[in-house]
């Protein structure tokens, strides 16, 4: 916290402002209570609201943010190397039964040989080896219930340092859940991902039309610590990505900005830092429309909602830069929130962290509504909408983590995953390829 001269002079007290202090609290205690004032009936917050959550899994081991849900029920879930230091086992896992997880595709795949950290560089990075993950960062079931792993190739130092990525690191997966194989690796160069780039989330189009190869797009979002925030579109065919709205206002967090979570101000404060700073984090969050047609985003740094044309983003002309960032659709506050989701009835869901509550909004009037509220609700990091109709998240606690606590552990086992039913009937958007 910085002060001034105002505030240093202010802080100052003689000892008759200590007196008259002390002197004012026992007049007070000695105050006889109104009859009934522990307890007067008056208005509180209900801390509540909605149908009651379903509590689907614990973890006790390894911290999540993904979660993805295939037609057949199948779960799996992710663990991000770049923000958890202590992960050496596994970054990608299916969840069983009784609490319990295991590697997925398999462990193997998810230990390089190297190792996580190149030291050979001058500063370490991160190893950069297109035939293994390293950090992944998000796990999707695509409308074609296909998994596809979003690898950020960023690990971390012991200290909690995030390395930058090296060629071959960040990549794209696709795995087939019938043979538990993987089919397709698309590798994204330096022009795509920069080092210092974080892919975040991902989603997909799988409209024949769109490309060449008629395989379909994927949108990602780079929340990049260090401002180099993007819209990254990359051709499932043939591996091509580009960026778009690179460093334009909407897809940076807010000047200054710091939630309030559990009615504690959060900042990012990592060890050995002298000062706080704000919680101005980049594009984070990402839903396309129903019909593919839109797509919104948001920051982890900022409580606004925004939406672009997905025409626009796979424009590929030399205006098309410009084009976009000129029809960036402002659609108002939303709430502080991570991930996002969409369903069949073209709504739009995400936390709101600040509340305890997930939300929806409706593009068509612009309207939020409240799904659930709940006090043991802090982060909702991930939501996947299942061929089931229920809405799946995980709760992970990623704002007691200790970089926002001058390096101060307060998450408590165990996370959870969470479900509720989808109101309206609806259920996962779907395409057939």
């Amino acid at each position: 916290m910085k002060f001034n001269s105002w505030t240093l002079t202010t802080m100052k007290f003689n000892s008759w402002t200590l007196t008259t202090l002390a002197a004012l609290a026992s007049a007070q205690s000695n105050v006889p209570l109104v009859a009934n004032q522990s307890d007067p009936g008056l208005l509180a917050d209900p801390q509540r609201a909605g149908p009651t959550p379903e509590l689907v899994h614990l973890f006790y081991d390894l911290w999540p943010t993904g979660i993805a849900v295939s037609r057949s029920g199948r779960m799996f879930c992710n663990y991000p190397r770049g923000l958890d230091p202590t992960n050496i086992a596994y970054t990608v896992a299916e969840i069983f039964p009784n609490n319990t997880e295991r590697a997925y595709p398999n462990a193997t795949y998810q230990t390089p040989p190297e190792g996580l950290i190149d030291d050979s560089t001058n500063p370490a990075t991160s190893v950069g080896n297109p035939n293994y993950l390293t950090g992944v960062q998000s796990v999707v079931i695509d409308p074609a219930d296909r998994l596809w792993i979003l690898d950020t190739g960023r690990t971390a130092t012991p200290d909690g340092t995030i390395l930058n990525a090296s060629p071959g690191g960040v990549k794209l997966v696709g795995v087939d859940l019938t043979t538990n194989e993987v089919f397709k690796t698309i590798v994204f160069d330096t022009m795509a991902a920069p080092a210092v780039s974080y892919f975040n989330d991902v989603r997909f189009d799988l409209s024949p039309d769109l490309t060449s190869s008629g395989q379909g797009l994927a949108y990602i979002t780079d929340s990049s610590s260090v401002g180099l925030n993007a819209i990254v579109v990359v051709d499932l065919g043939t591996g091509e990505a580009w960026r778009r709205l690179q460093r334009h206002h909407s897809v940076q967090g807010d000047v200054g900005f710091v939630p309030i979570i559990w009615g504690e101000p959060v900042w990012n404060n990592q060890t050995g830092m002298p000062t706080a700073d704000a919680f101005n984090f980049g594009a984070d969050g990402i839903a396309l429309s129903a019909d593919n047609k839109e797509l919104f985003y948001s920051t982890t740094g900022g409580r606004e909602l925004w939406s672009i044309s997905t025409a626009l983003l796979r424009a590929r002309d030399r205006n098309a830069e410009l084009v976009a960032r000129a029809a960036v659709k402002y659609r108002g506050e939303t709430g502080f929130k991570d991930g996002m989701e969409t369903d069949s009835n073209g709504m739009i869901y995400a936390g709101d962290l600040e509340d305890n509550s997930l939300s929806y909004f409706n593009p068509v009037n612009n309207q939020l509504s409240t799904l659930i509220r709940d006090p043991r609700f802090s982060w909702t990091d991930t939501l996947s909408v299942g061929f089931d109709g229920y809405l799946y998240f995980t709760e992970n606690q990623l704002w007691l983590s200790p970089q926002y606590w001058y390096g101060r552990e307060r998450r408590v086992k165990p996370w959870s995953l969470w479900r509720i039913k989808l109101p309206n009937g609806g259920t996962k958007v779907t395409q057939v390829v």
